[in-house]
C-alpha cells in the first residue's frame, strides 16, 4: 500500500465531498460545511497553509546530527514523533458515508497507537460519537487517545468528563472553537463560549476526575492568558481548520505572540495547516511544543484503514527526521527561531 493507492481509494469512497486534492490547502472546497472546506469564502483554512508556505527553514549542514531524536513526552505521553490526530467525527455526515463512523474512529486510534502516537477522539451532537471514541479508548487501554469535548452546558460537560475517566483517559481537551460549527446548529444542539468563571469551574471539574486539561481553538494572547489563568494544562491553538470564522488568520501567523509569552508554562499544541515533516519542524520552532494534523489523517483512513493511518504518521515523522538534520536540529526541545531563515 502507497500514499498514492490510498489517495485514489478515498478519493472514490468520497463521492465528491472531497476532492482528495494534491495538497489539502481549502481551495476547491472553499465554503462547503457540512464537509470538508473551510466557512464563507475559506480563507481562513487558505490562511492556515499560506501562513507556513510563508516561512522557511535555515539549511545548515556543517554539524555532527546524524541521527536526531524526533521522540517526545508531553502530558503524560510518549511520543515517537511530537504528533497526534486531530478529532474528526462526523465521517457520514461530512464525508458522504464514505467509512462507518466506528470504522473509522478505529482506525484513528489504533494506527496512531501502531505509529507511536496518539490520536484525539471526537464529541458531536449525537452522543454515540463520544461513546464509539471511548469504545476504542477503552480498547486500547493505557490511556492512549486524548478524548475531545465540545463547550456544551456545563451537566453535560461534568457528564463526559466522567465518561471519559471511566474509560481510562488521562488527558481532556475541550475544543472550545467549535462554537462556531454549523452543524452542531443544523443537529439542535449548539455549544456556547465560556467566561473565565465557567472554564475554572471545568477545570476543576476535570481536576476532581484526575484529568488533565487542554483548551482547544486559541488564538489570541489574551484567551490563552484567560486559559491560563483557569489552571489549564495546555491549549491548542486552532482556527478549527477554517471552520468556524471567516477571516482570521492562519495558525502559524498566531502562535509566536502566544509562545512568546507561555512557553515553558503550559504546553502548546498547534492545529491547522501541517501537511508535512517540514511543516511540523517549522511549527516547533515558532514554539509549539507538538502539533495536531486533522483532514489528511481522515484521507488516510478512509483510503487505507488502520494501516493508512499508520504509513502516513511515519512518513510525515521521516520527514521530521530528514529536516532535522538539514538544519542541524539534534532534538524536537532543541528547535526554536534559529532554524528559521530571515532575510538579512
Amino acid at each position: 500500500m502507497s500514499l498514492k493507492e490510498i489517495r485514489v481509494k478515498a478519493r472514490e469512497l468520497a463521492k465528491g465531498t472531497c476532492r482528495v486534492c494534491p495538497v489539502c490547502d481549502g481551495r476547491a472546497c472553499a465554503g462547503e460545511v457540512p464537509g470538508m472546506g473551510g466557512t464563507g469564502t475559506g480563507l481562513s483554512f487558505v490562511n492556515n497553509i499560506t501562513a507556513l508556505r510563508a516561512i522557511y527553514l535555515n539549511t545548515r549542514l556543517i554539524h555532527k546530527v546524524h541521527f536526531p531524536n524526533t521522540e517526545i513526552e508531553i502530558l503524560g505521553f510518549k511520543l515517537k514523533s511530537p504528533l497526534m490526530i486531530a478529532p474528526i467525527g462526523g465521517i457520514a455526515f461530512n464525508l458522504g458515508q464514505a467509512m462507518p463512523e466506528a470504522a473509522y474512529q478505529e482506525a484513528i486510534a489504533f494506527g496512531a497507537v501502531d505509529a507511536g502516537i496518539i490520536a484525539g477522539t471526537p464529541d458531536a451532537a449525537p452522543m454515540e460519537v463520544m461513546e464509539i471514541g471511548l469504545a476504542q479508548a477503552k480498547a486500547l487501554g493505557s490511556g492512549l487517545t486524548m478524548p475531545f469535548i465540545k463547550p456544551w452546558e456545563l451537566e453535560r460537560i461534568k457528564i463526559e468528563l466522567e465518561m471519559c475517566a471511566a474509560a481510562g483517559s488521562k488527558v481532556v481537551c475541550c475544543d472550545l472553537d467549535s462554537v462556531g460549527l454549523i452543524t452542531l446548529r443544523l443537529m439542535g444542539h449548539p455549544a456556547y463560549p465560556k467566561d473565565a468563571g465557567e472554564l475554572a469551574k471545568i477545570v476543576a471539574a476535570a481536576r476532581q476526575l484526575g484529568l488533565k486539561f487542554l483548551i482547544k481553538g486559541v488564538m489570541s494572547l489574551q484567551d490563552a492568558l484567560i486559559c491560563q489563568e483557569a489552571g489549564v494544562d495546555g491549549l491548542v491553538i486552532s482556527n478549527h481548520g477554517g471552520r468556524v470564522l471567516d477571516g482570521v488568520p492562519g495558525v502559524a501567523q498566531v502562535l509566536p505572540a502566544i509562545a512568546r509569552k507561555l512557553k515553558g508554562q503550559i504546553k502548546l499544541l498547534v492545529d491547522g495547516g501541517i501537511r508535512s515533516g517540514v511543516d511540523i519542524l517549522k511549527m516547533l520552532a515558532l514554539g509549539a511544543d507538538a502539533v495536531m494534523v486533522g483532514r489528511p489523517f481522515a484521507i488516510a483512513a478512509i483510503g487505507g484503514g488502520r494501516e493508512g493511518v499508520t504509513l502516513f504518521a511515519e512518513t510525515l515523522r521521516s520527514q521530521l527526521e530528514q529536516a532535522m538534520i538539514m538544519t542541524g536540529c539534534p532534538e524536537v526541545a532543541a528547535a526554536n527561531e534559529d532554524l528559521l531563515w530571515r532575510a538579512e
